[in-house]
């Protein structure tokens, strides 16, 4: 079991900054390929971003290739998402998941561990 709490949205400037943060508890957080998610008012919960165990290898939607950049920690069982030159389409309730496998990055059923998600809200 892996519980997964986020942190870091809030209300920005169209162009500002925001990190977000996911700490995780319980199992060998370096067993969990991480992702981060979104979902904006009226759409499906998207991919944003996903990274593998050790951090190798990353993943980026293209919406946000360029702007965002997501790393971790192992040592602190943390999973960070850089997001720069915010646009008000990034708005969204942004989620981090956790999964052991995944056969394909945007395979949302195969994250088995979810956080409750943090608000992002950017004005023009």
């Amino acid at each position: 079991q892996v519980q997964l709490v986020e942190s870091g949205g809030g209300l920005v400037q169209a162009g500002d900054s925001l990190r977000l943060s996911c700490a995780a508890s319980g199992r060998t957080f370096s067993s969990y390929v991480m992702g981060w998610f979104r979902r904006a008012p009226g759409k499906e919960r998207e991919l944003v971003a996903a990274i593998t165990k050790i951090g190798s290898i990353t993943y980026y939607a293209t919406s946000v290739k360029g702007r965002f950049t997501i790393s971790r920690d192992n040592a602190k069982n943390t999973v960070y998402l850089q997001m720069n030159s915010l646009k008000p389409e990034d708005t969204a309730v942004y989620y981090c998941a956790a999964a052991v496998y995944v056969s394909s990055w945007e395979s949302q059923r195969e994250y088995a561990y979810w956080g409750q998600g943090t608000q992002v809200t950017v004005s023009s």
